[in-house]
């Protein structure tokens, strides 16, 4: 590992002096009400919208972990970030039912949809889900990076960006992320590009890098008898997944919420979606290139996480290794910033606002900015629990999301498109869907010391993309036979709400919401999915 030098320390402390004359800039600006500090007054246009959403997504865990799969042998993790498609659904499927319902909230979606049992299930367990996953991954992608590129212990780099970034959170809202986080995505972007073609051209290029690491190592589809990544069920459960996390979840859909309409809102899915086809090359291929260099003996790293800091400050340039290494934390800010963010909103809208219905503007900002500090607080908590985990920090998140999408995926998806899935189903499906998420991850855990040819042993063992494509098929059923075992909801609570309900003005406003282009542009970004699909296959 190199060490940062002076140009390199000018690069990042320009860099934090231009994000913070924004953060400033926007805090000034912003007004004290709910819909300006959660949603940044509704009034953002599709460029802010798409590079919010792809910055929210790509977090240090995305350029520590889909770097460490490249490097680890875990390339068919690759799918997740190839699913570009599925943004898509958000813009085209999701948002105008959230548009029209007017809602600041997934689980408010669902109280309208539904009833408020819903909305009180997923919001309890989005907050308790993010501070298990996004916040405590986040922190802990961050401290190996941020101790590694800045020579600093992991503690104190981890604690003094989830400190730096609970700041401006706390003071600017919303509007202080996005903008801030539109400037990421372009450094992160720019830098990490930069690495993919001084690597590729260290390694002699894409063949000799094949021939090093052998074809077959490219090659994303494993069979479907693979015990680690049998192809159907990757394919299944990656989809199912990434449905809940692009469509469903609070974190990505509350940028989508900002924009001015509907049309800016889509246009903002769609260009998230066209910079989501990015990741494969900016971040899993430079992983790739690191382990060429192991091979060959060029470079050396302990664990396959290590080995996008690594490869970064050993092959960049001066002053550029600098303005990388504050993409990187910028990125790690984001993610973080994101995450504060929604679960403050989660907080503020969905159970203080419900407890309280007649609170202040002023007072529900006040309630926010307490819960993000709150947040802050558990995710340093949290920090040396996170520092325990082994192996590949990519595959352990998509494993958990894996346990946590399927019943949240069945109940939005048949809720929109099937007009007779009613409140109870709804209710049933999302509690003993997270009663049985929760027991697998036990089970995992304590599979060891179970009796190998029990029940709850091939429970616990079974590979964790065919247990969620499973359990996916056990919610549908579930919800199915519940709602039509009870009375069906009402026409007037369905208005809008399903496709079989959404009436004619709503129809010829949605349709003059979107044209010939936007079309155009999403139909080129599933050819370009499905070709990087069908490169990718070894040979």
């Amino acid at each position: 590992m190199q060490t940062l030098d002076t140009f390199d320390w000018i690069a990042i402390s320009m860099y934090f002096l231009v994000l913070l004359g924004i953060a400033l800039w926007v805090i000034r600006k912003k007004e004290n009400n709910t819909e300006d500090y959660f949603l940044a007054g509704r009034n953002v246009g599709w460029f802010v919208v798409g590079a919010s959403i792809f910055a929210s997504n790509i977090g240090s865990e995305h350029v520590v972990g889909l770097a460490g799969a490249g490097a680890g042998d875990r390339l068919p993790m690759l799918i997740y970030e190839i699913q570009a498609w599925i943004v898509l659904i958000l813009g085209w499927v999701f948002l105008p039912f959230y548009a029209r319902a007017g809602v600041f909230t997934m689980p408010e979606f669902l109280e309208k949809r539904f009833d408020a049992r819903a909305r009180w299930i997923l919001s309890v367990f989005s907050i308790v889900a993010y501070v298990l996953t996004k916040i405590s991954v986040t922190i802990y992608a961050g401290g190996v990076v941020v101790s590694a590129l800045l020579g600093i212990d992991f503690w104190t780099g981890a604690i003094a960006t989830v400190v730096l970034t609970g700041i401006y959170t706390v003071l600017g809202g919303m509007r202080a992320v996005v903008y801030t986080e539109t400037l990421q995505a372009i450094i992160l972007v720019i830098g990490a590009a930069a690495l993919t073609f001084i690597g590729l051209d260290h390694v002699g290029g894409w063949e000799s890098m094949k021939e090093t690491v052998t074809p077959e190592y490219l090659n994303m589809w494993r069979s479907a008898s693979d015990p680690d990544f049998p192809w159907p069920s990757l394919l299944i459960a990656s989809t199912i997944t990434g449905i809940w996390y692009w469509c469903t979840d609070q974190y990505i859909v509350q940028r989508a919420l900002t924009a001015k309409n509907i049309k800016e809102g889509r246009r903002g899915t769609i260009f998230g979606a066209l910079l989501k086809l990015f990741p494969v090359f900016l971040f899993l291929i430079p992983g790739v290139i690191a382990l060429t260099l192991k091979m060959r003996g060029e470079l050396h790293w302990d664990s396959p996480d290590e080995a996008f800091p690594v490869l970064m400050s050993n092959l960049l340039p001066s002053g550029l290794r600098g303005l990388v290494a504050a993409g990187l934390l910028a990125a790690l800010m984001s993610s973080l910033a994101s995450v504060f963010n929604s679960c403050s909103t989660l907080f503020t809208v969905d159970i203080y606002k419900k407890l309280r219905p007649n609170a202040p503007e002023k007072k529900l900002v006040r309630t926010g900015q307490i819960a993000t500090i709150i947040v802050v607080i558990i995710g340093i908590i949290w920090i040396p629990i996170m520092a325990n985990i082994s192996g590949v920090l990519y595959e352990y998140l998509q494993s958990v999301q894996s346990y946590i999408a399927p019943p949240i995926t069945a109940v939005f998806l048949l809720g929109i498109f099937h007009k007779r899935i009613n409140s109870q189903g709804a209710f049933v499906t999302m509690v003993v869907g997270f009663i049985v998420g929760a027991l697998r991850i036990v089970l995992e855990l304590v599979k060891d010391s179970l009796d190998p040819g029990s029940f709850w042993f091939l429970l616990g063992d079974m590979n964790f993309l065919s247990f969620a494509s499973w359990f996916f098929l056990f919610c549908i059923i579930l919800i199915v036979v519940v709602s039509y075992a009870t009375p069906a909801p009402s026409d007037e609570k369905l208005k809008n709400l399903t496709y079989a309900t959404i009436s004619d003005e709503e129809r010829k406003k949605n349709k003059s919401s979107y044209n010939w282009k936007d079309i155009a542009i999403s139909v080129i970004i599933i050819a370009i999915v499905a070709y990087v699909m069908i490169w990718f296959n070894g040979k």
